[in-house]
This record gives structure tokens, sequence and C-alpha cells, in this order.
């Protein structure tokens, strides 16, 4: 079988780029998955194998069956940052005001540009329709689900015919359809070209891949089959250490005589672009509720979850009230926020600040991306016991966009908890973390929970993933 990719004892030049010398090669059309805890060292093998870190010797070997052709037009890396492409917001509540002075291309118009072209030929159609991507062609890219947005993502990819395709944590943000139909979309290109998956999971390996490439603390293993990798992970996993939370129940965030309601929606209808999101939904969530938020991919749960934490400006014209106050009359912006702790895809496909992960945890007790005063003493001493709590506080001195892409997630749901706010709105809070972050971030919420005055509103498509402390639930339906 021939070689597609091969690296020799490879060493990055840049030491904050390096992992342990690497001896590695990828079969051409012989699918593989990338595997490791969060901080292992995927994204930097990925890196290492695209020629984003040069390395000091030879560099990685290329043999790709078109002739001539340079490296960067062969190979072809998704990441769910990507999703907006060259649209992407400059801040996370962006996405939803439509009366911002930039606005969003359609699909249609991001394709064209992508293909060079000034029509769709029949070619391209046939490829968008293969994809599932047709049905979409005229709405605006920020308006697409999480699962429209990988299949369109994985269509921009294929457009250029690459000859490797790398796929970073493929699943996130899918329900179960669109999870079947992506793997099946998966299987049927890796027939035609060589695919390579990452994931931080061994549950998220797709059936049909066969070799799985080992990644422990900077260190590529050598590859082993699917059977063996996950027959061997549970014997893997490490004993966390006892969980002791900086935070009382003697909390004053919700005083006596203080309306029970925290959220409150009456016959809210929404639509964008002509498309219902949102139809007549009607629903209560009192203090001490913990509700689980379901339903497919462009439900409207991410758009529901916008009118709820103050991002989106369609809420002031619904019949909405938030801690006892309908949205609209008096109270700013901040004055919810200060009282909502908040992670979600958006925030982290929009935050970009080159700062230390601590300041980021502690720009949660201002409600800011970023950090725009100094970081007291006590704040640091608050952020740095939130690290500890979450197995994290190694990360508190790391630049926050050089840690991994699963280590920046959990840095930003860290930042939820700091200021130990009244609503915890956790959209999609697990993506991209290994089985033991999900574990211990779970025994948090449900340790946090056990305070009467805290509410919960979390969304997931993975039922295992919701906390015990559940006990309510809302299916939202897809409007057609």
């Amino acid at each position: 079988m021939q070689e597609i990719v091969a690296i020799s004892h490879g060493v990055t030049r840049h030491p904050d780029y390096r992992l342990q010398p690497i001896d590695l090669t990828l079969l051409s059309r012989q699918p593989a998955a990338i595997c490791g805890l969060n901080g292992s060292g995927k994204s930097l093998l990925v890196d290492i194998i695209t020629g984003a870190h040069p390395l000091q010797g030879d560099e990685p070997r290329y043999r790709f069956r078109t002739s001539g052709t340079d490296r960067s037009s062969r190979i072809r890396h998704i990441t769910f940052r990507d999703v907006y492409g060259g649209a992407a917001p400059q801040y996370y509540q962006q996405r939803w005001n439509k009366g911002d002075e930039a606005t969003f291309p359609t699909v249609r118009a991001l394709l064209m540009h992508e293909f060079g072209r000034t029509a769709l030929t029949p070619a391209d159609l046939s490829l968008l329709s293969r994809i599932g991507v047709t049905a979409n062609l005229d709405r605006e890219v920020n308006t697409l689900s999480s699962g429209e947005l990988r299949r369109f993502q994985v269509c921009k990819a294929l457009v250029a015919r690459p000859e490797l395709l790398i796929v970073d944590n493929p699943y996130i943000g899918l329900d179960s359809g669109a999870r079947g139909m992506l793997t099946s979309l998966l299987e049927q290109i890796a027939q035609e070209l060589t695919l390579v998956i990452v994931v931080s999971r061994p549950e998220d390996i797709p059936a049909f891949i066969k070799t799985v490439i080992p990644v422990s603390e900077k260190h590529v293993l050598a590859p082993v089959s699917r059977e063996a990798y996950v027959a061997h992970v549970p014997r893997e996993k490490a004993e966390t250490p006892r969980l002791q939370l900086p935070f009382s129940n003697d909390s004053t965030l919700a005083p006596n005589g203080e309306d029970d309601s925290i959220v409150e929606l009456h016959n809210v209808n929404l639509s964008y672009d002509g498309r219902k999101i949102l139809h007549d939904l009607s629903w209560t969530v009192k203090r001490g509720e913990h509700w689980a938020v379901t339903g497919e991919n462009g439900a409207g749960k991410t758009t529901l979850l916008s009118l709820i934490c103050a991002d989106n400006p369609m809420a002031y014209a619904r019949s909405i009230s938030l801690f006892g106050k309908r949205r609209g009359h008096g109270e700013s912006i901040w004055d919810i926020k200060k009282r909502i702790g908040y992670v979600s895809p958006e925030i982290y496909s929009t935050y970009k600040k080159d700062l230390p992960a601590i300041d980021i945890v502690a720009s949660g007790l201002y409600d800011t991306i970023g950090l725009y005063r100094r970081i007291s003493e006590e704040d640091k001493a608050t952020s740095r016991e939130w690290l500890r709590a979450f197995c994290a506080e190694d990360l508190a001195d790391h630049p926050y966009l050089k840690l991994s892409s699963g280590e920046q997630r959990l840095i930003l749901l860290i930042r939820a908890f700091v200021k130990q706010p009244d609503l915890l709105v956790l959209d999609e809070p697990f993506h991209g973390l290994d089985n033991k972050r999900r574990q211990r971030a779970r025994e948090i919420i449900d340790a946090y929970m056990t305070d009467p005055r805290k509410t919960l509103i979390m969304i997931s498509h993975y039922e295992e993933e919701f906390p015990h402390c559940i006990d309510q639930h809302l299916h939202l339906k897809k409007h057609h």
C-alpha cells in the first residue's frame, strides 16, 4: 500500500510546539483516527502533518497522486472554529444582531467564492445534493445549525478535490441522526481519498476506521487496531482528585422574597429570513430547577438560549421575562448577564484572546470577552480555585491560544462558573472534552446544583452527558 505522508524522527523547530520525535506513516486511502486526552498533542501532530510547524530535519514526505501539485492544495483540515469561514463574527452576539453593519453571506455566495465561479455548475449541484447542502443554498451562513454548518464545511473541503482530508472532532454539535448521516458520508469519502479524524474519546471513532494513532503526553505511539485501542483505553483511566468546590451554600445571590421565576416565555414566535425557528413557545423555569433542552439540529435550541442570555435583540419584541422582570423594562444587558454563567459553541468559535488561561477564567467575573482591567489578587485566587476544582490548575499561566482545542473549551466552561451565577446556561458544554474531563465536569455541575437557589439549563445531543441533577426536560421540534 502506497504511503501518502511519511515523517521520520520529526521534531519541530519551535520549542513551544514540540512533541517527542515522531515516526509516522499514513497510507493512501486507509482511514485513520488520531485519539488521545485533551492536551496530549493531537493538534500538534496534525499541524506537523499539514506542514504548519516546520521540522528541524527532514520535512514530511508527501506522495500525491497528482504530480506537480503543492501540499496546500492536496490537504484540507476542517476544525469547528472555521465554521463561518471568512465571515466569522468578531464577537459572539454578532450572529444574532441583524442590524450590525457586518452581514453574513449566503451559503451559495460562499460556495461560489470557494469554487471561483459566478454560478454553480451541474457538477457542483450534484456534489451539494450528495452532501445535503442544496436546501440551504440561499440561507445566510449564520442561520445554519451546527449540523448544517458541519456539512457545509465538508462540502467546501471536497470542492478542492484533496487527497488528504483531516476532520477535527467531526461529531461536535450533531444530533444522533446527523451523526449517522455524517458517518455514512465520511465512509464514502474514505473510499476516494485519505481520511483522518481527530477525537478525544474512543467512542467517537466510527466503526469503518480500523487504524488508530494514539497520542499520549506529547508522544505519538505506534498505530494499533481500533479494537485493540478501545479495549486498552479503559485500563488507562486515572483517578481524579477528591472534588472540592470553591463555594458554599451560604450564597446571597438569591435573596428571600425574590420572584421564584427565572425564565418566562409566553407564546414566543421567532423567524429568520422567513424560516420559522420557534413557534408559540411558552416555557417557565423556576429557581432551583435543572432543565435538559433537546431537539434535532435546527430545532432552535441555541436560538432559545440566545434570548435567555440577552444576546439576541429580538427578545425585546417578545413576551420574555428574566428573573421576574420583563425584557425591555429598564434592566440593562449587564444586569442580566451578571446573574448568568454561559458557555456555548458560538463563544468558543469567536473567542480568540491571547491571554493567560487564568485571565480568561477571570473575565467571567466581569461578563466580558477578554479582560479589560487589571486582575486583582482576590480575583486571581478565585479563578485558580475553580481551575483546581476542574483539575486544570496546571493550565493557569499558559497562553489561551496555545492550548489544545479541548483545553480551550474547558477554560471557557470554568469561566461560566467563576462568578457563582444564579443561572447556569450550558450549550453543549462538553464539546471536545475527553471522558475524564467530562466526568469531572458532571460531578461539579451536580455538586453546584445542591444549592436550591441555583438553576440549570443545559443542551446536549448525548443523553449520557446530562448530570444526575436534571429533573425537567424541554424537547424542541424542528419546523420544516
